[in-house]
């Protein structure tokens, strides 16, 4: 595989991440959670490619439905949470913003690289550098998960208090999709 091959490969695979983080940066997100947010997918970018070259086809189909549907699920109960605190709390100036649990950042990161586990299986069958393929991955995840809630965090400044609407509603769209 040629690098521009790869890097076209690790753009598709980093756009569920980034699609997905501009609706939890409408929700608003400190400088802190965007990095911890980014690292984790960075490294979930990274380490699936690679357990799905060692473990195979079998496990990591049945895994990778389990933890895609625990995701989606997750991504759901996040956006209408957002959506029901947006409403409770119109009258109020701050806005909540999605505090995310070690377990809920874990499954966040499972979940948007559940593809990279499937690519993970067909990369042994490739001559490819599996540690430069896997690094390539997450690093480019990294950044569009990184640019996703940036853009997000940007669109709540020009969008206003309908931004937490906006990206509950994204959040639960895009859950429902992956669910299906």
């Amino acid at each position: 595989m040629s690098l521009i091959t790869l890097i076209i490969l690790a753009i598709a695979l980093g756009t569920d991440a980034f699609s997905l983080c501009v609706g939890i940066g409408l929700a608003g997100v400190n400088r802190r959670q965007i990095i911890l947010i980014s690292v984790t997918v960075l490294i979930f970018h990274i380490a699936m490619p690679l357990i799905g070259w060692l473990v195979g086809e079998f496990a990591g189909s049945l895994l990778g439905r389990v933890a895609a549907i625990a995701g989606s699920l997750l991504l759901v109960y996040l956006g209408i949470k957002m959506i029901w605190t947006t409403w409770r709390h119109r009258l109020e100036q701050a806005p909540a913003r999605i505090n995310f649990s070690v377990g809920g950042l874990l499954l966040l990161g499972a979940s948007v690289s559940m593809d990279a586990l499937s690519v993970g299986f067909t990369l042994g069958a490739h001559q490819v550098n599996l540690l430069l393929t896997a690094g390539l991955i997450g690093v480019v995840a990294g950044l569009m998960t990184f640019a996703g809630l940036f853009f997000g965090r940007f669109l709540v400044g020009w969008v206003g208090e309908k931004a937490q609407l906006l990206g509950g509603l994204v959040l639960v769209g895009i859950g429902i999709k992956m669910i299906f």
